[in-house]
């Protein structure tokens, strides 16, 4: 399997990355939103920087780690592929966290060749269980941390890992558009229910059971 990057992809990988760290702290820092727009608010960059930390190793880490799968699995069936950013969409995903909502497309794995429905399916499952699998690993350090009481950047790690590995895996299974559960459900309709029920059941939990 050859696997190579070329420089604009890396290019598009980066900024991608970067975009959803910023916007996902946009997010999360309300004062920093208030500061930007012009309110009052109290602002200390330890905690931005925190947060952008947080955000570039959890929401960042996921995002890569899916499309990077994506490519992997399509190199493997002899496809040629590379990720290609949105940058309207990156841009829209920024304004949306400086206003409080975050709908982030940043952008995807297009490859091309011959290939099966088989092959098409497994290409677009390879994201979801990335996450799924990344969400494992951000597990076990929720747990210890939650039963510790541990507060500060590692209880941020380990929640918001859990949290948005959980929320990509759901998301992206849903059977609709561009998203991954659509090829899944082309493909094998077993699978697809197999794989996207307890996804968007983990998601779901993930939003409402896990501290924001």
């Amino acid at each position: 399997m050859n696997l190579t990057f070329s420089r604009d992809e890396v290019q598009d990988l980066l900024i991608a990355w970067l975009a959803l760290g910023v916007a996902f702290t946009l997010l999360l820092e309300r004062e920093l939103r208030s500061a930007l727009l012009g309110q009052v608010g109290g602002l200390t960059l330890s905690a931005v920087v925190q947060t952008l930390v947080v955000s570039l190793l959890t929401v960042g880490v996921g995002f890569l780690l899916h499309e990077l799968a994506h490519k992997v699995v399509a190199v493997r069936f002899g496809q040629v592929a590379a990720f290609k950013a949105d940058y309207r969409m990156l841009g829209f995903a920024i304004v949306g966290a400086l206003i409080g909502f975050l709908f982030a497309a940043p952008g995807a794995v297009v490859h091309r060749g011959r290939i099966t429905a088989r092959e098409n399916g497994l290409i677009a499952l390879a994201g979801p269980v990335t996450n799924i699998l990344l969400a494992v690993v951000f597990f076990v350090p929720f747990v210890v941390a939650l039963l510790a009481g541990t507060s500060g950047i590692l209880w941020d790690l380990a929640r918001r890992g859990l949290q948005i590995n959980l929320f990509l895996a759901g998301f992206n299974m849903l059977p609709f558009g561009p998203l991954d559960g659509r090829k899944v459900r082309a493909w094998s309709t077993l699978v697809f229910l197999a794989v996207a029920v307890p996804s968007i059941l983990l998601a779901v939990g993930a939003l409402f059971l896990i501290p924001f």
